[in-house]
């Protein structure tokens, strides 16, 4: 076993290194973002978990975080209530924000929201 193993070890010392490319971590955020986030593809720059919170909470506070930011910006907003699937839709229609996403996980719902 130790023969086999000094045999890779040799052979994995004399691949070429590979160079890294350049790379700007600004341009994806990777710092302030988890990896799961790189799979959807959609970036958000506010979060709010509101599980557990019955109707109308998840939709008050989104309404309450939407007006503290900026115009533009995106927020992620996961709720567990069955009332969401209806009351988030019809908040952002009303309100004039974008409803840019909405997926179902098993437990929870999550929406995208662009500030108007």
């Amino acid at each position: 076993m130790q023969q086999f193993r000094q045999a890779i070890d040799k052979i994995y010392q004399n691949r070429p290194k590979q160079q890294a490319l350049p790379f700007d971590r600004s341009l994806c955020r990777m710092d302030k973002y988890p990896p799961f986030f790189y799979q959807t593809g959609m970036i958000w720059d506010e979060e709010i978990d509101a599980t557990g919170l019955l109707c109308p909470l998840p939709v008050l506070k989104a309404r309450k975080r939407l007006k503290a930011m900026t115009s533009g910006a995106v927020l992620r907003l996961i709720a567990t209530d069955p009332a969401a699937v209806i009351d988030v839709p019809h908040f952002c229609s009303e309100s004039g924000h974008t409803l840019i996403q909405a997926d179902s996980d098993s437990t929870a719902q999550i929406y995208y929201i662009r500030r108007l």
